[in-house]
């Protein structure tokens, strides 16, 4: 990189210091080495001067100017050097434009990138080739244009190619023919010939081709395949499976080198298999991935201390890079879980079979034993590859009973010789965890129990117990020593990264807060406990809840990288997904570094993985996020259809987000989310107050507040969408002066991302 010289007086302090017009331009010239240490570098800056950089920057990051990206300082509204694209149109010129495939929901319109062309240089490949409808992974640069998108792209792999195909529901019509209803919310309805039904019938969930439209009338479309009948829950889930484009039938040649797998033998592997290890998971489990035990350490010199052992199924010696069953778990990224099924990333031969660890079966693992002081400090830890044998298969509430006084016939004999060690390694490993002090939010998850036909039986809210913190425990100590193994030796490896919340989520909180008297301490370098601060404010206060999920929503979304930022929500360092190899792509790359890095035998990562981490940890961050949406709505379809013959009922019901254009609200006892339009309220014009987070009436200081207990009356349940739109009975709530004085005052200051937050007389 070019060494770049301010300008000034050479006599006076800080003259070699840019100011803020060269750091942007910097920026924008060097997305990828955009650090505080590369811009001090690029200019010269030392000594003493860093520090007035330092505060330079500071200032442009609190007035918006700057957004910081890990590392990596960012103009607001940027992308990062390696982006999943979707490419949407061709402009004026010809040339594919594109829209990031994951933006924020804070109101900013995600940036334009123009597609360079795929110009194949000497004794360089031909970039793939792309269209409309695509979506690809792309490295991203600044446009040296003075008009036109901000960013170009260079395609490095499409991900997945979109057809002109669409799900619906078929509703036949009187002589033939018929038409499809959309299943999404802004979906059109598409008219179907009487030679393009295909053999659907009526209320058949069908994929449509959609490219074929007439010029005048309704868009035509025709059936290529029928999915199910929506008259069955269980053809819900298909929906998001389809809509998203998941994968969910195994090729052939997947399959075949599934079944031609066979059982491993002892060979160099380390004996395990007289050591009780036992696995811990829900009753209805069906491959069980991990196995711990614990003892005591007999070391003289680690008084008190706890060994650790976790043992994870040794995927990768049965899925080897480059190979059928490779490349379908890559293309998959993670298993799905739907209320009514799973979707796999790797075939049941493999998931539920030779990699579970069944007990009472050889099965290969790869171990880590971790040594503990007797304060919960880690002395140390090794990896082995392992043949083991469980000992016992236990669900949570099986281990948990047996603990509290309660053991059966099966946990009767591993009551002290197994369970109560592995509880006493808990609470050893809670006073470290306590000393790390994570973040603590605990928030309850709902679980739908269904019927036999996929119908909702109904909502639980199931137990929070010491066992699933054991295993939880024991697996963030075991990928803490993952990370810091492969670090050790120079492995490139894929870590799993948190980012510290930004500051304007920062700035949105902290004015929350503040109606609540409630203060959150201002700069850059928060902790998680500054958060647990906040929580422990709460607790046991009526808006409890509420907080809890406006310090959710301050957080970043966690992501897969290789490039190592920390845990900002569990208070790490280092951190990387080891403990679920079957169901994550990304624990299966962290085994192969590991096999590598300490040369225990076939399986290892490949140079080719190595030089392509960047570009897998995108990938698989993207079909995260894809799985967590599609589970999502298949729950709010399966709950309308639930709700659907109620119209007209009145729920008890919580205000759990507020807009502009009005209330969402959640009922308490089903876990169904719905909305209730700001023009349902009443007569009072009602203005959106964002540090509050509510809506009140210009005229009578009324309204609506997050966290508020309401009384609403279901008026739509539309079930394929999931949507559901309610009426508000109950009347709104005086706010507090503040709030009112904050809209006499120009109606509340709208907080951009990133910007300063405008205060006002009275506020």
């Amino acid at each position: 990189m070019k060494k770049i010289h301010g300008s000034g007086d050479p006599d006076q302090p800080g003259s070699n210091l840019p100011d803020r017009d060269m750091i942007l331009r910097f920026i924008a010239d060097h997305p990828a080495k955009a650090s505080k240490r590369d811009i001090a570098k690029a200019f010269g800056v030392r000594g003493q001067d860093r520090v007035h950089l330092k505060a330079i920057i500071r200032d442009m990051e609190d007035e918006g100017l700057l957004d910081r990206q890990r590392k990596r300082l960012v103009r607001p509204g940027s992308l990062p050097p390696v982006t999943v694209l979707d490419i949407t149109a061709r402009d004026g010129d010809g040339f594919l434009t594109a829209r990031p495939a994951e933006w924020p929901e804070d109101g900013t319109v995600p940036p334009a990138v123009l597609i360079r062309n795929n110009k194949s240089g000497k004794g360089r490949s031909k970039a793939p080739s792309a269209g409309v409808g695509d979506r690809v992974l792309a490295r991203i640069f600044p446009s040296n244009r003075e008009t036109g998108p901000a960013f170009t792209a260079r395609i490095m792999k499409v991900l997945e190619r979109q057809s002109g195909a669409t799900l619906g529901v078929f509703r036949s019509t009187p002589g033939g023919g018929g038409r499809i209803d959309p299943i999404e919310r802004r979906g059109k309805e598409l008219i179907v010939d009487p030679g393009d039904v295909n053999k659907a019938k009526d209320g058949d969930l069908v994929e449509v081709d959609t490219a074929r439209t007439g010029h005048l009338g309704m868009p035509r479309g025709k059936i290529l395949s029928i999915v199910g009948s929506v008259a069955s829950e269980k053809a819900i889930s298909m929906i998001a499976i389809h809509a998203h484009g998941i994968p969910y039938v195994f090729p052939e040649a997947v399959l075949a080198e599934a079944e031609a797998a066979k059982p491993i033998k002892v060979g160099k592997r380390d004996d395990w298999r007289t050591l009780p290890l036992i696995t811990i998971d829900p009753f209805d489990a069906k491959d069980h991935d991990d196995a711990v035990y614990a003892e005591s350490d007999s070391n003289p010199e680690n008084p008190g201390g706890v060994i650790a052992y976790v043992a994870i199924a040794d995927v990768s010696y049965y899925v080897r890079p480059g190979s059928e069953l490779d490349r379908e778990a890559f293309k998959r990224g993670n298993s799905v879980y739907f209320p009514d099924r799973v979707v796999p990333m790797l075939p049941e031969r493999i998931s539920n079979d030779l990699c579970s660890l069944k007990e009472g079966v050889d099965r290969p693992a790869l171990a880590a034993r971790m040594v503990f002081s007797s304060q919960g400090r880690k002395i140390g830890h090794t990896f082995h590859r392992i043949i083991m044998r469980s000992a016992a298969k236990l669900s949570y509430q099986q281990a948990q009973a047996a603990i509290d006084g309660k053991p059966d016939e099966q946990t009767g004999p591993l009551l002290e010789t197994v369970l109560k060690p592995l509880w006493e390694a808990y609470r050893i490993l809670g006073r470290g965890r306590d000393k790390r002090q994570p973040l603590d939010l605990d928030l309850p998850e709902r679980k739908l129990r269904l019927n036999e036909d996929g119908t909702i039986a109904g909502v639980d809210i199931p137990d929070r117990l010491d066992a699933h913190r054991l295993i939880e425990e024991f697996m963030i100590q075991a990928n803490v020593a993952a990370a810091e193994t492969l670090e050790t030796r120079r492995q490139p490896l894929i870590y799993r990264i948190h980012d510290t919340p930004s500051l304007a989520k920062q700035e949105l909180l902290r004015e929350f807060l503040k109606t609540l008297e409630i203060s959150l301490p201002k700069g850059g370098n928060m902790r998680a406990n500054n958060f647990n601060g906040i929580l422990s404010q709460a607790k046991g206060k009526p808006y409890e809840t509420m907080v809890s999920e406006m310090v959710l929503r301050s957080q970043s979304q966690a992501v897969y990288s290789p490039d190592n930022l920390g845990h900002f929500g569990l208070n790490l360092m280092k951190y990387a997904h080891f403990t679920s190899p079957i169901r994550r792509y990304a624990d299966l790359i962290v085994h192969r570094a590991l096999v590598a890095s300490a040369k225990l035998g076939e399986g290892g990562i490949t140079l080719q993985e190595e030089e392509s981490l960047e570009a897998i940890a995108a990938q698989i961050s993207t079909l995260e996020r894809r799985a967590m949406a599609a589970e999502r709505e298949t729950v709010d379809r399966l709950v309308a259809h639930y709700l659907a013959d109620r119209i007209g009922e009145e729920f008890d019901a919580r205000v759990s987000g507020v807009t502009k254009v009005g209330l969402f609200v959640s009922l308490q006892h089903i876990g169904a989310d719905g909305f209730v339009p700001v023009s349902t309220l009443g007569l009072d014009y009602y203005i959106y107050d964002e540090a509050h987070q509510a809506l009140v009436g210009e005229k009578t200081g009324l309204g609506y507040r997050l966290g508020d207990t309401v009384r609403v009356k279901l008026e739509e349940a539309i079930p394929l969408a999931g949507s559901l739109r309610f009426e508000m009975l109950s009347e709104g709530r005086k706010l507090p002066s503040a709030t009112r004085s904050f809209h006499k005052s120009k109606r509340g200051a709208r907080i951009k991302k990133g910007a300063r937050v405008k205060r006002h007389k009275g506020h």
